[in-house]
């Protein structure tokens, strides 16, 4: 299991389904993330259970805190192909008394270099809502740099936003 300095990343499963309902059904936790349609625990159990197993093109995992073992967050390297070296990072912490404290940096970090040394990419993309500055924040202090904008794809409140694409070339993570 990838293990930062606050967080370990480990599968997930169907016992997680309160937390990913939870989470998903906050919307300070979703605000910059794209909605999905509500649904109830049952449907994030079944999610978890019936989900195949990660593999090396969709590896979902949730991020745990060391200090005291509770699960904050997940993360997913997607649309990873070995002939290009290339994978989309999502991530999200849903416990919030974890928020601004270290934790979504030391999963970013952890991912981007599980990512580098084990799975041997070359590059890790991402998006960013032009507004989600806190999320931004993260992104660059790990390597992320900005490589380019979408106008206007993304609607929060009756307004459209801008969102980055981001990149992490391997030998770039801090």
């Amino acid at each position: 299991m990838p293990r930062g300095e606050q967080v370990v990343l480990r599968a997930m499963g169907p016992g997680d389904a309160e937390s990913l309902w939870r989470w998903n059904h906050d919307p300070e936790v979703m605000r910059w993330m794209d909605d999905t349609y509500p649904g109830t625990v049952e449907h994030a159990r079944t999610f978890l259970a019936e989900r195949p197993r990660s593999t090396y093109g969709d590896l979902l995992l949730g991020v745990e805190a060391i200090a005291d073992g509770t699960l904050i967050g997940l993360v997913t390297l997607r649309e990873t192909e070995p002939e290009k070296g290339i994978a989309t990072l999502d991530i999200y912490l849903g416990e919030k008394e974890y928020w601004g404290r270290g934790y979504a940096t030391d999963a970013m970090r952890t991912v981007c270099r599980y990512g580098f040394d084990d799975m041997r990419l070359h590059k890790i993309t991402l998006t960013v809502v032009t507004e989600n500055h806190s999320a931004r924040r993260v992104y660059e202090k790990v390597g992320f740099v900005e490589e380019g904008r979408l106008r206007e794809v993304f609607r929060r409140d009756g307004k459209w936003f801008d969102v980055y694409t981001m990149g992490l070339l391997e030998g770039e993570l801090r």
